[in-house]
């Protein structure tokens, strides 16, 4: 290596490259809460799609519930019904016998992301949504900070941005939806109008339920993944991976027809 290396030009280039990237996602078509397989599929779609998107993560890694497999062993499960969803993806699956069939979780998550990213999603780790921003009765922004901020319990204010559309895809949490629930004061497009919670794991009915239960739960704001479960009151499915994937399809392309009847 020749040429002299310089620590203040590194970090001059992650500051100025972040804030060109952070920057340019203030004004978004669609933000989503949440970079497991629901999120990330939903985002790959929708920015391929031709959407502006971004995809903010409160862990370090993104992946969620696909990055650990079960139990820590980086395997899982999906159905015939969503196995073409990772072969377009390009992940390898495996029959282990009819209707099941297995693959890589770390393959699905990294392909996946990589995907994602490459259609024109950016992707955020290591901030949270705190809060939303609603006007007129419709979710359209979120308020974001750092997640190292929320953990430490500090007092820093946050930032904001503004979005077309928002996708809570953040699991068994839901996150986004339970801000809204305690802070706008109006019903959710639940039974009661409130956020039902998750029931105990019946993987038969949770898979198919997870799609039902993939819609929009308050003008704006929609629910992807296990959070559509226990929004809507439905049950967890553990490691089978089919009913998440094919939720992420789903929300993209109920937000890309509801785009279409709002027009540009």
């Amino acid at each position: 290596m020749g040429r002299e290396l310089d620590e203040r030009i590194i970090t001059r280039a992650i500051l100025e490259r972040f804030m060109r990237k952070l920057e340019s996602c203030l004004d978004l078509d669609v933000a989503i809460v949440g970079a497991g397989p629901s999120g990330l599929v939903a985002a790959h779609d929708l920015a391929a799609a031709g959407l502006k998107v971004a995809v903010f993560e409160r862990k370090l890694s993104v992946g969620g519930g696909m990055w650990g497999g079960g139990m820590m062993f980086n395997e899982i499960v999906v159905q015939e019904e969503a196995r073409g969803v990772l072969e377009k993806f390009g992940v390898k699956t495996e029959k282990f016998q009819e209707n099941y069939f297995t693959a890589d979780s770390v393959e699905a998550v990294t392909t996946i992301c990589s995907k994602a990213m490459g259609a024109g999603a950016k992707i955020f780790n290591l901030m949270s949504a705190e809060d939303v921003i609603v006007r007129e009765k419709r979710v359209c922004g979120l308020v974001i900070n750092w997640t190292a901020v929320e953990m430490g319990g500090l007092h820093v204010d946050p930032l904001a941005l503004h979005a077309r559309f928002v996708v809570d895809a953040t699991g068994h949490e839901a996150q986004v939806v339970r801000v809204v629930e305690r802070k706008v004061g109006a019903e959710l497009f639940t039974p009661d109008g409130r956020i039902q919670g998750e029931r105990c794991m019946w993987a038969e009915i949770a898979e198919r339920t997870t799609l039902d239960n993939t819609k929009e739960v308050f003008p704006g704001l929609y629910v992807a993944g296990m959070c559509a479960n226990a929004v809507f009151g439905s049950f967890r499915m553990g490691p089978i991976f089919g009913g998440m994937l094919l939720s992420g399809q789903k929300v993209a392309k109920l937000i890309l027809e509801r785009r279409g009847e709002m027009g540009r």
